[in-house]
């Protein structure tokens, strides 16, 4: 069994900056890729960025420029930091891992955090 925790959500204005934190743990193998997904209001939930465990790294074009994933400094734990932020960046966002583990590979999603942009 594998679980995702997620923190660093909130409310900021915009402009400001917010860094979400996801830490895996579990029977974890090996972690193949972790990522950032959100899920605004009325809208489907899509890719906002990835880091894969060569380090390869994609966006969201809404968000290039602005936000950054990196592996964090405790195994199994990434970051996304959020810089510029709009009130279209308010979302539930989710963490979600690619993990290799006992029995076999599969995907796994955190419980979500709120990021809310306003004034």
């Amino acid at each position: 069994q594998v679980q995702l925790g997620e923190s660093g959500g909130g409310l900021v204005q915009p402009g400001g900056s917010l860094r979400l934190t996801c830490a895996a743990s579990g029977s974890i193998v090996s972690l193949n890729a972790m990522g950032w997904y959100r899920r605004a209001p009325e809208k489907q939930r899509e890719l906002v960025a990835r880091i894969t465990s060569a380090g390869s790294t994609n966006y969201a074009d809404s968000v290039k420029g602005r936000f950054t994933i990196s592996k964090g400094d405790a195994k199994n734990t990434v970051y996304l930091q959020m810089n510029g932020l709009t009130p279209d960046d308010t979302a539930l966002y989710y963490c979600n891992a690619d993990v290799s583990s006992n029995p076999g590979r599969g995907i796994y999603w955190g419980q979500g955090t709120q990021v809310t942009v306003s004034s």
